[in-house]
């Protein structure tokens, strides 16, 4: 007999959330799991953000909505409305806890900080701790670092998102400032690289964030609240069901290459396991279609050979009607949306990355 009928290995979005499911959905109630991360002890550490394009599990945990957005360039911007598909930020800290304080009560789940002595044999396991052996040198990901600032005058308009601001040094990579602004006072500013961390100037994040909101934003007296961290492979994940253990999350591919954006595919993932828990280590596991891959590494290729090009190319995207673009970056997008956003993308580039030259 296993010590447990399901082991997570991994307890972050994807952990977490599955085992939320499993909790509220009644499974928990017969059948014992285990959450393995080395962790003891949660706190806010990141933000998930994205349009919601569908209801989910977690509204309790949204900071904010926002209807409208930004994209900039030098010289030039757009503001698009997204009222259909609100833009969301959960605080990983809300998160957290609206889990945790359900799963603490359940006597037939246990927190463990490693495998060691676990009987796995028999157990079905999920794991959304992705294998650093994917990565090779060349591959491109998506970090940054960001802080949530607050200010003593009325800065910023707290209705619009900064998406993207390409007004910055660019390096050579591609590289952008994201604003939340949860109030007139108080804003969460990032600093994005789209690259393959080569150069490490990339990674004087303070030094950039710090000279954003002072010449930028002309803000001299701030206290910062937070900062967080992180980077997001956009590079394929072997996502396959190996040895019994089904992988979620990041690790089960539900990163979407070109964005990083990551939250509202690990919930579908949750859904399709939990509709097929009880052949779930046969059944073919649930995936990002696959168009949305092939399509991502096409622009990533576009990205890699001509980053120069991107503010430009990224500004153009967003040229097409704002619910075709969010669509499509959430992943459901139809036929018709995708030539409309493939037609407003610079021909010559994106032939050549299709034809491999």
């Amino acid at each position: 007999m296993p010590d447990f009928d399901y082991i997570i290995i991994g307890g972050g979005c994807a952990g977490l959330s599955l085992a939320y499911n499993l909790e509220i959905n009644g499974i928990l109630a017969t059948k014992s799991l285990a959450i393995i991360d080395p962790r003891d002890s949660y706190f806010r550490d990141k933000s998930w953000s994205f349009w919601k394009i569908f209801n989910h599990n977690f509204e309790d945990c949204v900071i904010k909505n926002w209807y409208q957005f930004d994209v900039k360039i030098p010289n030039a911007k757009r503001r698009l409305d997204c009222k259909r598909f609100p833009y969301q930020m959960i605080d990983s800290g809300l998160f957290y806890e609206k889990i945790l304080d359900k799963l603490r009560k359940n006597p037939n789940v246990v927190f463990l900080q490693n495998e060691s002595g676990i009987n796995k044999v028999g157990s079905v396991i999920f794991n959304s701790v992705y294998n650093k052996k994917n990565r090779t040198e060349t591959a491109m990901w998506q970090h940054f670092e960001g802080y949530e600032i607050e200010v003593e005058e009325d800065i910023f308009n707290e209705k619009i998102v900064t998406l993207m601001d390409f007004d910055c040094d660019q390096k050579g990579s591609t590289h952008f400032f994201y604003i939340l602004p949860f109030s007139k006072t108080n804003a969460l500013i990032e600093s994005t690289w789209l690259s393959k961390m080569t150069d490490p100037s990339e990674q004087n994040y303070d030094q950039q964030i710090s000279h954003y909101i002072e010449k930028k934003l002309n803000i001299g007296n701030y206290k910062i609240k937070y900062k967080e961290n992180g980077k997001i492979p956009m590079f394929e994940i072997n996502s396959d069901i190996d040895d019994n253990i089904i992988n979620i999350g990041t690790a089960g591919g539900m990163t979407r290459l070109s964005t990083g954006y990551t939250f509202l595919n690990i919930q579908q993932q949750c859904e399709y396991i939990l509709k097929n828990l009880d052949e779930i280590t046969t059944k073919k596991p649930f995936k990002i279609p696959r168009k949305y891959h092939y399509l991502d590494k096409v622009f990533l290729s576009v990205m890699d050979k001509n980053p120069q090009r991107m503010p430009a190319i990224f500004y153009e995207m967003f040229g097409c009607n704002p619910e075709t673009i969010i669509k499509f970056l959430s992943n459901k997008s139809n036929f018709i949306s995708d030539i409309s956003i493939i037609s407003a993308m610079p021909k010559k580039p994106f032939i050549r990355a299709i034809i491999g030259r």
